[in-house]
């Protein structure tokens, strides 16, 4: 029996995009940073010059799927995150919001072969975002771990 999966430690030479939201800034710019943070830690350049990072930024989550699928498409990147926060409302808004945004993120990562890491947060109140975004933990930081694991193991599956 042979046993395959991604590790954490040979993410040096892994290309890396990161598909960024908007709207919800003060959300979305924690997660990233938490993102980044996790990265540098292992081993990928996130400087300025960098040629293993390119970083993305759309309206709103909305957006996210469009704009990994033209990433995923370039063949440059082994892995892609998505970075979004939709917060309910008032309106059924944030439940088609969710839909779409999922099913095309799943749709783009089947359809590429490119795994692509749903970095989007769905919370009922700006509290729980904020606690996701860093104030109890910082979910960029599980989301980088799952880009490097899963880049790591379709590069040995390659």
């Amino acid at each position: 029996m042979s046993t395959i999966e991604g590790n954490f430690t040979s993410s040096s030479n892994l290309r890396i995009a990161i598909v960024v939201a908007r709207f919800n800034d003060l959300i979305t710019n924690k997660i990233l940073s938490g993102c980044l943070d996790c990265l540098s830690r292992h081993g990928i350049d996130v400087s300025e010059t960098s040629s293993q990072l390119d970083i993305a930024w759309v309206p709103g989550s909305f957006e996210l799927p469009i704009v990994s699928q033209t990433l995923a498409r370039k063949g440059t990147y082994d892995v892609v995150i998505t970075l979004g926060a939709v917060i309910r409302g008032d309106t059924p808004h944030f439940d088609v919001v969710v839909s779409e945004v999922s099913k095309g993120i799943a749709s783009v990562s089947r359809e590429t072969g490119v795994p692509i890491i749903f970095g989007v947060l769905t919370t009922d109140t700006m509290q729980q975002a904020l606690e996701r975004a860093g104030i109890k933990n910082n979910l960029g930081w599980s989301y980088a771990l799952q880009a490097l694991e899963m880049g790591s193991l379709m590069k040995c599956m390659n």
